[in-house]
């Protein structure tokens, strides 16, 4: 997968991904199916499944420790939250990861497989139902992936993805009928979805910056709130590897304090974190040295 396939045509000029289309236009028409079937235990089940989905699944899981390995749990833990994360129908940990790896090496360049600068739509959804970046086999992805694709679970679970959900579909049909199964999959998960798609299109749209990135991510605090933190993305960005995005009190990561919890139960280790103090004291012996610098060439000369 080089440059040039990652490059894609104009989002006018590409075929529409119909398996993906139809089942996108399915789970929206169920959403809006699901508000005539409330119920305040469907309702409860729906939040408690978005968090185990978006929280300890994409956030916590395929973001901050398969793509970027922020810090490292034992392998049972590790593919507990990558079993959370396919339920939130954003393909499997192969797929899923690559794409994000990805990003981050070409982000809003060419290559980027979901920038604004290709459309704000595109950007949100439009690569999902057009282009190629959905359909590329295991074997091309795994060249973004090594790590997981000598994983025999990670590369099972990307084959079958989909068979998490569907458990938990027939799970929650036996245990509330219509109104469980309407709330807890079809509407969580386009909720989820449109949440995590935000990311690409609204946090490298609008927003402040912290900081100069060579990229157009912000900080959006809307965001963070329905990504359970994943929308400090100009943080993100400019220290991909901290596990920790909100890096000022008020900056709300519900993903780095689950992360917290981990590591205080010792079943997350190696954490690897951003301060904002550390960064700043850097930045003033960095300054200091080039004074110094600075000087010793003026006493020279």
């Amino acid at each position: 997968m080089d440059l040039e396939t990652l490059s894609r045509k104009p989002a006018a000029d590409d075929q529409i991904n119909w398996v993906t289309a139809t089942f996108m236009a399915l789970f929206h028409a169920g959403a809006v199916a699901a508000l005539f079937f409330f119920t305040w235990k469907a309702l409860l089940a729906a939040l408690l499944l978005w968090w185990v989905s978006g929280s300890l699944g994409i956030g916590m899981g395929y973001h901050r420790l398969l793509t970027h390995r922020g810090y490292k749990t034992p392998k049972s833990m590790e593919y507990f939250l990558t079993i959370c994360a396919t339920l939130a129908l954003e393909g499997g940990p192969i797929f899923w990861v690559a794409t994000h790896r990805i990003h981050h090496q070409h982000s809003d360049q060419d290559g980027d497989p979901h920038s604004p600068r290709d459309g704000k739509w595109w950007a949100h959804m439009g690569w999902i139902l057009t282009g190629k970046s959905m359909h590329h086999d295991t074997t091309t992805l795994a060249r973004y992936v090594p790590d997981l694709a000598q994983d025999k679970f990670h590369v099972w679970i990307t084959r079958y993805h989909y068979l998490p959900l569907t458990i938990l579909g027939l799970a929650l049909l036996a245990l509330g009928g219509l109104p469980f199964l309407m709330w807890g999959i079809f509407l969580r998960t386009v909720i989820g979805l449109h949440a995590t798609w935000l990311v690409n299109s609204a946090t490298h749209s609008w927003g402040t910056r912290r900081f100069a990135t060579r990229d157009l991510s912000t900080n959006s605090w809307w965001v963070a709130l329905v990504t359970f933190g994943e929308g400090w993305h100009n943080n993100h960005h400019a220290h991909p590897v901290s596990a920790r995005h909100g890096l000022k009190w008020y900056e709300i990561d519900l993903n780095w304090y689950g992360i917290w919890v981990l590591k205080t139960l010792g079943l997350a280790r190696n954490v690897y974190r951003v301060k904002l103090s550390e960064l700043r004291q850097r930045e003033e012996k960095a300054a200091q040295s080039l004074e110094q610098v600075a000087a010793s060439e003026l006493v020279s000369v």
